[in-house]
């Protein structure tokens, strides 16, 4: 197995996609913790099905870089998703349903009218549950990841006292003179980015899982905001690590093998909780 692995690590793209999969399962598990703190969970799904409109719209535009055109579409939607869901008509789950499956229908259809391949099919499933595109990454994409991860942190840690406010008292945070707002729309631009990231790793469908699972799995056993997001970061690239080296052996889709460690890891923190309480 060991002689296996090293001789698929010899390979460029192997190791891109190694690179890049942890790097996108840490940014998810950083935010992934408020997100589900703030009952907005959901968030994700809907901003990759906007993702996957976005890529549509992109194909029938004939654009050669797509992330050129989905990741400001996706921000895009993220603010307004925000904007939405503090109103008093329409509130944030209701936003998210509205923008997930209208993406995902207004998408699906440009694909199917304008589409120029001849697998139509093929294409879609590979949008929503993720491909071997992540094993055909250039080295600009790899850079692309490495700068954006590494802005996401920085951000999360320059902010972690002012997002850790607004996470768990947001009225609070408000009356002490913090701006909610801009750090609302800081985290929610944060995961548009992140979500843009992990198409190509889990597809559209999956992405959630990268955000939920690893929170949920270390707020099994720990009980402070901090080692809550510590872990989790550890449990989500110990998972996407372990997914893609299994995917790469057995030969089975990437993201759904990330997801499925995933749900085998909270299941393991479940039992240790469990009894740790006893």
């Amino acid at each position: 197995m060991i002689t296996t692995l090293a001789a698929y690590f010899q390979y460029p793209f192997v190791r891109y996609a190694f690179l890049v999969g942890i790097l996108i399962a840490l940014c998810s598990a950083l935010m992934g913790v408020t997100l589900v703190l703030k009952r907005f969970s959901f968030i994700g799904d809907g901003l990759s099905h906007v993702a996957f409109g976005a890529i549509a719209v992109a194909s029938v535009l004939d654009i050669g870089n797509e992330m050129l055109f989905v990741l400001p579409v996706t921000v895009l939607c993220a603010i307004l998703l925000l904007r939405t869901g503090q109103s008093a008509k329409i509130k944030g789950d209701a936003a998210i349903a509205m923008l997930s499956v209208g993406a995902l229908a207004v998408g699906y259809l440009l694909m199917h009218l304008f589409s120029t391949s001849s697998n139509l099919a093929g294409d879609v499933c590979s949008t929503l549950f993720g491909s071997t595109s992540i094993l055909t990454l250039t080295k600009t994409e790899v850079t692309l990841c490495v700068v954006l991860s590494a802005a996401v942190v920085g951000l999360f840690i320059l902010f972690y006292h002012k997002i850790f406010a607004v996470t768990f008292d947001e009225t609070f945070a408000r009356a002490t003179g913090i701006q909610a707002g801009a750090y609302n729309l800081i985290i929610a631009v944060i995961i548009a980015v992140i979500i843009v990231l992990a198409m190509n790793l889990v597809g559209s469908l999956l992405i959630s899982a990268l955000v939920v699972f690893p929170a949920l799995s270390a707020m099994r056993i720990f009980r402070s905001f901090l080692s809550v997001t510590v872990w989790a970061a550890v449990i989500s690239v110990v998972c996407a690590a372990s997914g893609i080296l299994i995917s790469i052996l057995s030969g089975t889709p990437v993201g759904s093998t990330i997801v499925a460690v995933n749900i085998l890891a909270f299941g393991l923190c479940s039992l240790l909780g469990r009894l740790a309480r006893r």
